[in-house]
């Protein structure tokens, strides 16, 4: 398992990290977001995921990933 810590910009609500958990955790990650950090720290198998997915699925909610 790998973990990566992605600085989400653009999350101002609970909703936001919601909408994150949800776009991660659909992908088969974990995902722990810290809206007062503007992040989300993720724990995905890189024999079934890409970096580039996870982002990719954030970004399809709206938020941009740095």
């Amino acid at each position: 398992m790998t973990d990566v810590t992605l600085k989400v910009e653009g999350m101002t609500c609970g909703h936001c990290v919601s909408s994150v958990e949800k776009a991660v955790s659909g992908l088969g990650a974990e995902a722990s977001v810290s809206l007062a950090a503007g992040s989300v720290k993720v724990k995905y198998d890189e024999a079934k995921l890409s970096l580039e997915q996870i982002k990719e699925a954030i970004e399809d909610q709206g938020y941009d990933v740095r």
